[in-house]
């Protein structure tokens, strides 16, 4: 039986709705905690044509919170700044439930008449976690991902899971990172951004000096512009033939 979840927190798009952006938040925190820096994007009005999706984790048991429930998207069995904590005992069954669970929400879109080349996948720590499992092993091929202060889950067979659907090998990635990052340790994000390199994955990363597990304005700024590139508005294309 699927888990009940709450309806997405939403904002509708300010011109004619032609691109979608699916954004997941952090691990104990809900999709009102990104709501300011959506808010910040929709200011800069070149995101106009953009619908923002901003889905809730179920409360859930989480091992390295002593078992107490809280929201999230899957278990993490130790947050204590270890690479080899975090990757061990990884929750795979709570990963590929939530997978499934933002495959719905694209399907959504789609069904909608959104074109799966003009959604993005992103999220900030766990939800960052998910967007790039999630964005790589998409059925459908997606318009970009982004990954923040975040790792890629199930490393160890992630090619595999991408040989299952295998339509996002030239989809742009932005991962960014902080680098005193004690949280998702900074290295734990090189690594999974090495890991996509050598899988031969189109992902840049930018690091933020002494920002933490965190997000800054730089950065932000910097996801509006991926996001821009990735989803022109159509509207201005038509105004000018």
């Amino acid at each position: 039986m699927a888990m009940p979840r709450a309806k997405p927190f939403i904002f509708s798009a300010s011109a004619k709705h032609t691109a979608t952006v699916i954004f997941l938040h952090g691990l104990g925190d809900t999709g009102f905690g990104w709501a300011s820096a959506v808010e910040g994007w929709i200011r800069g009005g070149k995101l106009n044509e953009v619908k923002w999706v901003l889905p809730h984790a179920p409360r859930v048991p989480i091992t390295a919170a002593g078992g107490m429930p809280t929201s999230g998207w899957f278990d993490i069995a130790a947050l204590n700044g270890g690479i080899d904590d975090i990757r061990s005992r990884q929750d795979e069954k709570g990963l590929l439930e939530t997978r499934d669970y933002v495959r719905s929400l694209i399907q959504t879109e789609i069904d909608a008449g959104i074109p799966a080349n003009r959604i993005v996948v992103g999220g900030f720590s766990q939800g960052g976690a998910m967007a790039l499992l999630t964005g790589l092993t998409a059925k459908v091929k997606l318009a970009g991902v982004v990954g923040l202060s975040c790792w890629l889950p199930l490393d160890s067979k992630f090619h595999t899971l991408v040989q299952e659907s295998d339509l996002n090998h030239e989809t742009p990635i932005y991962m960014a990172h902080g680098t005193v990052d004690r949280v998702v340790p900074t290295p734990f994000g090189q690594l999974s951004y090495e890991v996509l390199k050598k899988q031969n994955f189109p992902v840049t990363m930018k690091m933020f000096p002494g920002m933490g597990h965190s997000a800054c304005q730089e950065e932000m700024d910097e996801v509006e512009a991926f996001l821009h590139s990735r989803l022109p508005p159509q509207e201005e294309k038509k105004s000018e033939l």
